[in-house]
């Protein structure tokens, strides 16, 4: 692909991410004009509205693996899950609103594309956190993706009830010392 071609698509990826998460209705003009591309520079890269709506997935799927080793760069493998699951449940409540823009086929196609990447990132961060102690050796990262899933689907009116019910999953995967060493009042090891 061409470098222009590339940059055109890149942002009308960033265009339609936002102006979806904004507003699940908003036409494939708009996303153009947003991106700054004519409607027949969108069209070729996206022939369809679903077509776009599938790439904004796959993109943040891929923007969300690509996260995983700086986190734990930076940050203590449980917090890394922490940071990195919250945005995962960013990325799938948008997916879940708009949910009439694409068919239950395509639904079901993004699922299944995504699993094994959304998986592997589980997995490094999970191993992480066993290879420091603070992660149970029995955690499995499919079911912490299967918890997690209520986390997009939890209501987020009056107060978003993501975090707490997060904590409550990170909780039951760290080990008893990790529990002592986060638990209220607790002095950590210095």
């Amino acid at each position: 692909m061409r470098a222009d071609a590339r940059d055109n698509r890149d942002r009308i990826l960033e265009a339609a991410r936002q102006a979806f998460a904004e507003d699940g209705a908003m036409s494939m003009n708009q996303v153009a004009q947003r991106a700054g591309v004519g409607a027949g520079t969108l069209y070729r890269h996206y022939p369809t509205r679903e077509s776009l709506v599938l790439a904004v997935y796959r993109h943040e799927v891929e923007r969300l693996v690509e996260t995983v080793p700086d986190l734990l760069a930076s940050l203590s493998p449980v917090e890394a899950l922490r940071v990195w699951t919250l945005d995962l449940v960013d990325a799938m409540r948008r997916k879940h609103g708009l949910g009439d823009a694409i068919s239950a086929g395509a639904h079901q196609s993004v699922a299944e594309q995504s699993y094994g990447p959304v998986i592997g990132a589980i997995t490094q961060l999970v191993e992480a956190g066993q290879r420091e102690g603070a992660v149970r050796v029995d955690a499995d990262p499919r079911d912490f993706l299967a918890f997690t899933a209520a986390l997009w689907r939890a209501e987020s009116e009056p107060e978003d009830r993501a975090p707490v019910m997060l904590e409550l999953v990170l909780d039951g995967l760290r080990t008893g010392r990790a529990q002592a060493e986060t638990a209220p009042g607790s002095v950590k090891p210095g």
